[in-house]
């Protein structure tokens, strides 16, 4: 009965976010456009599988006036997962030596644009943080295809397709950020390769 509960809450929370996504992206788009900064800080729960990625290709898309850095909530100085790195490698992205680090109030503090994967998180860094809500924004609300969910899932201990899958939807979403901070600049997306390491051209 508990998880039948569950399921319809899941069911229910999936078919708001799909109807609020439209409102959310606008609202976060606006957001982006009244950002004065070169500061960003993207923040997961770990700091090993999706902040990390995200500041990677932040940094790759963004000029060099600007400073990108990742953290997490808990347990600093560990490496990302062997299927984080090989995921992030289809990807053309090496996160071998990656160290997590903390959020601290320093790094929000300094941060003019700080970025997260879920709406707890949000919550996290103003609160905990002091972080203005005007200075957050939720990664998934950026997403430009349609989505039934929020949050980008951590995909920690999950199977190496679900990590491609969260890094597609990162790459998509951060490309869209970019986007924004460029001011509407074009953006190349990254080229998904399989693991024979042969990139996709189309």
């Amino acid at each position: 009965m508990v998880e039948i509960l569950h399921d319809v809450h899941r069911s229910i929370r999936r078919s708001s976010d799909s109807v609020l996504h439209p409102f959310r992206r606008r609202a976060a788009r606006k957001k982006i456009a009244q950002h004065q900064g070169k500061s960003l800080l993207v923040v997961c729960h770990g700091n090993i599988c999706r902040s990390p990625f995200a500041e990677v290709v932040l940094r790759s898309a963004l000029p060099k006036e600007f400073t990108v850095q990742s953290a997490g909530f808990i347990a600093p100085g560990r490496t990302p997962p062997p299927d984080a790195i090989g995921a992030a490698r289809r990807f053309g992205i090496d996160l071998s030596r990656h160290c997590s680090q903390l959020v601290t109030a320093d790094l929000v503090r300094n941060a003019s644009l700080i970025v997260v994967m879920e709406h707890v998180q949000a919550r996290q860094v103003t609160e905990r943080f002091g972080a203005a809500p005007g200075r957050v924004v939720i990664l998934g609300d950026l997403d430009p295809v349609g989505v039934d969910c929020r949050t980008i899932p951590d995909p920690i201990l999950k199977p190496r397709d679900v990590y491609v899958d969260c890094y597609d939807r990162i790459d998509r979403c951060v490309r869209a950020l970019v986007r924004e901070l460029r001011r509407g600049e074009v953006v190349t997306e990254l080229r998904y390769a399989p693991a024979d390491g042969v990139q996709k051209t189309a």
